[in-house]
């Protein structure tokens, strides 16, 4: 298996989680807990450092299959989230993306610049043709990334995931290699 590292910018790097990063990114899920409930739905089964290991554990089973990448998110050598291919399917040549960033760090363009680095990795390194984000219709931060990064909104998906006691729309987001800058 490949270790992946992506320097972004002077601050900010994307790296491979290895087993050693589960006490910090569960440190940072716990601290972000009601922050992340909103629209995060697996936070009730993240109720320990065990269950964030086990989750990094089966994301580079996964990568080494070729079916996702996560990435942990460093600013100034500080675990603040996530940017992710939660799926990735190389037959379609095709790869959708998740994302968290603690409270504390959203709105300095961390996301923006993580998510646009995962987005050259998957057209460069992966061949990707095509890159979609979803998002749930109400979460205007999360939908910023996309339109800010140029995707097209290509439709909106009703009641496509339930959020512990309610149904969420999603917007549904595409990028085609040709349209990537």
């Amino acid at each position: 298996m490949e270790d992946i590292k992506l320097i972004v910018d002077e601050n900010i790097s994307l790296f491979l989680y290895q087993e050693k990063d589960a006490e910090e990114l569960f440190t940072l899920i716990d601290n972000n807990r009601n922050y992340f409930k909103e629209w995060l739905p697996w936070l009730d089964y993240t109720n320990k450092v065990e269950d964030t290991k086990n989750f990094i554990i089966e994301c580079n089973q996964n990568y080494a299959k070729g079916t996702n990448l996560n990435l942990g998110i460093s600013f100034q050598n500080k675990i603040v989230g996530s940017v992710s291919f939660n799926t990735i399917n190389l037959i379609h040549k095709n790869a959708e993306i998740g994302y968290m960033l603690s409270e504390e760090f959203v709105g300095n363009g961390i996301m923006i610049k993580s998510c646009k680095a995962l987005i050259d990795y998957g057209f460069q390194n992966l061949d990707l043709n095509r890159v979609t984000i979803k998002c749930a219709t109400e979460n205007s931060k999360s939908r910023a990334i996309p339109e800010k990064l140029g995707f097209k909104l290509e439709g909106i998906i009703e009641q496509n995931e339930r959020l512990y006691n309610r149904f969420v729309d999603h917007a549904h987001y595409g990028m085609l290699k040709e349209n990537w800058n």
